[in-house]
């Protein structure tokens, strides 16, 4: 089953952005979204308001807060609600006490959240899993110890329901960092080592960064929003979308999109 799959951090609407505001951008977002019609999509940064302003009406969305319930920012996934049931989902805190909303940890500048969904394909039957985070911008042990116990989740449920898995975040990570490394599958610390692919390395030459800080239109640099996948997942493209609609960009991030071949249910 061949699909598209989408990253994309909107942007907090409570920056002082100026004429980058929220309530200029939405609709360019909404827009960019709808051409690429993903089957799925990570988004990060969004308040309950601007996930109801972008009135994707063809999709469905789950997450909660990082603040509990629909309290602040979240890492929900949208799904298109004709081609796609949700069998089950959930939302884990960063923390030493995941289960607890709000909870923080090591270095955390904020709380830091996951949100993770179990989809059927309605017209194949296919089955997968979809997890979507926003490690923390600032404490490097938060990024790491975040990354480890989203990896043991994976495993986890993987066990359990014996499905591919899918990735996506803003990891706030540059390909060198350790986090990265780790998804990666590189030994960089003393434990099992991760089976994913990062989905950047089916492309060809420089990537490119997928953050313009001030929506400066840079794209010279490094990625810190990343596509990982289980291995029998096949990953057919990705690209880094860094177009204006409209004269204006979207997000301080560009959207990542990749075309994904997911193995058939039998």
């Amino acid at each position: 089953m061949n699909i598209t799959l989408m990253t994309f951090n909107l942007r907090t609407c409570l920056a002082p952005d100026g004429d980058n505001a929220w309530e200029y951008r939405y609709d360019k977002m909404a827009a960019m979204i709808r051409e690429h019609s993903p089957l799925l999509m990570g988004i990060q940064e969004g308040h309950i308001g601007m996930l109801e302003d972008l009135q994707l009406e063809e999709y469905h969305w789950v997450g909660e807060g990082r603040l509990g319930d629909r309290g602040d920012e979240h890492c929900a996934i949208f799904f298109k609600k004709d081609d796609l049931d949700i069998v089950e989902h959930g939302t884990f805190w960063l923390s030493e006490q995941p289960e607890v909303p709000a909870s923080i940890s090591w270095d955390s500048s904020l709380p830091r959240i996951c949100t993770w969904g179990h989809f059927r394909h309605k017209g194949t039957g296919t089955e997968l899993l979809f997890f979507n985070t926003h490690l923390d911008h600032q404490g490097q042990q938060a990024r790491e110890q975040g990354v480890r116990l989203i990896w043991e989740r994976i495993k986890e449920l993987r066990a359990a329901k014996d499905v591919p898995v899918l990735l996506t975040g803003d990891f706030n990570s540059q390909p060198d960092n350790a986090v990265i490394r780790f998804m990666r599958g590189e030994p960089v610390w003393d434990e099992a080592l991760v089976d994913m692919l990062d989905a950047y390395s089916v492309m060809v030459g420089p990537v490119g960064t997928s953050f313009h800080d001030n929506y400066s239109g840079k794209m010279e640099g490094e990625p810190i929003d990343y596509i990982f996948v289980t291995p029998d997942v096949q990953v057919s493209s990705i690209q880094i979308d860094r177009r204006m609609i409209d004269g204006r960009y979207p997000s301080d991030h560009y959207p990542v999109v990749a075309q994904l071949a997911i193995p058939s249910a039998e």
